[in-house]
């Protein structure tokens, strides 16, 4: 990507209003999703079917009027995505050139079972070349979720040391990360796990080197205010806040609690868009959408 396409990306999240737009299916299934907007498992056959509803649907939303950089930031791809087109052009590419709207690319492939009260992401086969076709692609940055189950201070401290060796190899490509690190909205020890999580997530973006920058993406905090040095902080580009199974009431609520931070929702961004929706419904649903988490993410 030319330079100046990337300074003018950087500048968009840096300065500009609004949320990110996720389309990862990082807090569910393409099933799942699918279904949500009413697309039954007996009306596809296979992931290739599947993967093409979600496309269908994907596309349905960043063709609307409502979804453009006005009031959106950024949005998040999953890997599939990358091949697929929209109105003729690349995804990645679409979104910029059309909208104004930073692509970023999910590039996890899932988590390992629970230990030490945590879920580290699988080992990524063919992590460069996902980062090569990412950069030929127009691609801003990548994103890899992980999941903290329990306030377990061995397990937090490495879920954390296993993202930011994951980021290395990003910068490297001059991408920029998206750490997500995610922390199960009814876990009994949340207050506890988000002050571990928030420590170490300071340790990690102190010792990167001058220049180099990373997004947060986190689960909301039940405590406004939790994450304000990691907002302010000079290494930390944006510190971006994910629904977590919250509804998009709840969520904007606590969102618009936290000044500085903004969303980075999926679900609770389409939470009541259904297939059979008319064009007039479909675009004044989208748009009461895109237009509450805006304001929560203006606070």
């Amino acid at each position: 990507m030319k330079s100046q396409v990337r300074l003018e990306m950087l500048k968009k999240i840096q300065t500009g209003k609004g949320f990110i737009a996720a389309f990862d299916q990082s807090s569910g299934s393409p099933q799942s999703s699918l279904q949500q907007y009413g697309i039954a498992e007996n009306r596809y056959s296979g992931d290739a079917e599947m993967f093409s509803k979600v496309h269908q649907m994907n596309t349905r939303i960043m063709t609307s009027e409502a979804f453009s950089g006005d009031r959106i930031l950024a949005s998040i791809l999953f890997q599939n995505t990358l091949d697929r087109d929209i109105q003729g052009l690349a995804t990645a590419d679409y979104l910029w050139q059309q909208k104004q709207i930073v692509p970023f690319l999910k590039v996890d492939i899932g988590l390992e079972p629970p230990h030490n009260g945590v879920q580290l992401m699988k080992p990524i086969p063919g992590l460069n070349n996902i980062l090569d076709k990412a950069v030929d692609k127009h691609i801003f940055g990548c994103k890899m979720r992980s999941l903290i189950k329990l306030a377990n201070h061995s397990g937090i401290h490495i879920i954390v040391a296993q993202q930011f060796a994951l980021s290395a190899q990003i910068l490297a490509k001059g991408l920029v990360p998206i750490i997500e690190i995610e922390i199960e909205i009814n876990s009994p020890d949340i207050g506890p796990a988000e002050l571990l999580l928030r420590d170490e997530l300071i340790k990690q973006v102190n010792a990167l080197a001058a220049g180099q920058q990373v997004i947060l993406k986190l689960t909301l905090p039940k405590t406004a205010g939790l994450y304000d040095q990691l907002i302010t902080h000079p290494s930390v580009l944006k510190v971006v806040a994910l629904s977590g199974g919250y509804s998009r009431e709840k969520a904007n609520r606590l969102l618009a609690e936290n000044s500085g931070m903004i969303a980075s929702f999926s679900r609770a961004l389409s939470e009541e868009l259904f297939d059979l929706m008319s064009h007039d419904e479909f675009e004044a649903t989208i748009s009461e959408s895109i237009d509450s988490i805006y304001q929560a993410s203006n606070t």
